[in-house]
């Protein structure tokens, strides 16, 4: 079946579905290759990951002749070779040009993986709160190389002796101790608008504790939890 709107030479046009198994397919079959791995290494190796993918299915799967492709198991296999699943969906550099949708016209596999992991900016998709979650990150990076340079700088201000040497370590203490007071304030923030949408803010790591503040009585009146 030849789909609307794909290139027009080619006589018979894989179906959209078909492709994203193929582009899968290939690119397993290429990184297991790589990898020096046969069809059941890499079945044994699902099995350690707790989903078994059967080395027939397997040698099916990239023959074509397999019907269907869980995402499960896409999740599985990419885990297996040491990838990502997105880079088994879109094989940039080793399939030039995909679909990302039925119908559509084909496009270089680079801008298909941009698109699908919102690298590229496209104002009519909404990435909800990813965004936040990147900033999130990026001040929880922040907050903890400012607090190891404050405490590198605390033990030189202890440990050497020229006054000029110690006046400098002091003024690096001080400076990095107030960006990570600063990126802490703005992580605290952003996570109480996290919360605020009904989201779970991500994981903080031990030396960023102190950003959310403890859970007050609801039956305290404002002066108590001054």
């Amino acid at each position: 079946m030849t789909q609307r709107g794909v290139d027009a030479d080619e006589d018979e046009v894989p179906e959209w579905e078909d492709r994203v198994k193929a582009n899968v397919a290939g690119e397993v079959r290429r990184r297991r290759k790589e990898m020096g791995w046969s069809a059941q290494d890499l079945a044994d190796r699902c099995e350690q990951l707790g989903h078994p993918i059967p080395r027939n299915v397997i040698a099916n799967m990239e023959s074509g002749r397999r019907a269907t492709l869980p995402l499960v198991d896409v999740i599985v296999l990419a885990a297996a070779l040491e990838t990502y699943p997105v880079y088994l969906i879109f094989p940039v550099g080793y399939v030039d040009r995909t679909q990302e949708l039925p119908f559509q016209d084909l496009v270089p596999t680079w801008d298909a993986l941009r698109r699908f992991t919102g690298d590229e900016d496209v104002a009519l998709h909404d990435a909800g709160l990813v965004p936040d979650f990147e900033v999130h990150s990026n001040l929880v990076r922040t907050a903890l190389a400012a607090l190891e340079e404050a405490e590198q700088a605390r033990f030189a201000a202890k440990t050497v002796s020229n006054r000029a040497q110690q006046e400098e370590a002091e003024r690096r203490r001080t400076k990095y101790s107030d960006e990570a007071i600063s990126a802490k304030y703005k992580l605290r923030y952003l996570r109480r608008d996290l919360r605020d949408e009904g989201a779970t803010p991500p994981y903080l790591p031990p030396a960023l504790a102190d950003v959310d503040l403890p859970e007050t009585d609801p039956n305290t009146t404002p002066e108590e939890r001054v």
